[in-house]
């Protein structure tokens, strides 16, 4: 993996909140990272036709299969997850838990 300047605030940041956002440019090898840096994480990617149907019928369902959180990306492409997702994080305060990556998208950032 090619060493990034913004390793070491992506791990500081993991290591003060349960969740975190890392949105860049496609292509930009964003999952790469998260996975390199958060390697005992579950990884599973909005993309996937599967994957979105199931997050989009069973939002609940799809999250609590992930029961030490996960590296989701491209949740740009499903941003209602979000909501679901909050009351996880306030339920359990652990850091680190939630790494979610996506393309910019302005929307996805309010």
């Amino acid at each position: 993996m090619i060493r990034r300047d913004i390793t070491e605030s992506i791990k500081r940041a993991a290591e003060g909140f349960p969740a975190i956002t890392i949105i860049g440019p496609r292509q930009s090898r964003k999952n790469t990272l998260s996975g390199g840096l958060f390697e005992n994480h579950a990884f599973v990617s909005l993309e996937a036709p599967d994957h979105r149907a199931f997050a989009l019928e069973d939002p609940r369902g799809f999250l609590a299969q992930f029961s030490n959180g996960a590296i989701i990306g491209e949740v740009q492409r499903m941003p209602e997850i979000l909501s679901y997702l909050q009351g996880i994080v306030d339920d359990n305060r652990n850091p680190g838990q939630w790494i979610l990556t996506g393309s910019q998208n302005f929307p996805l950032l309010s």
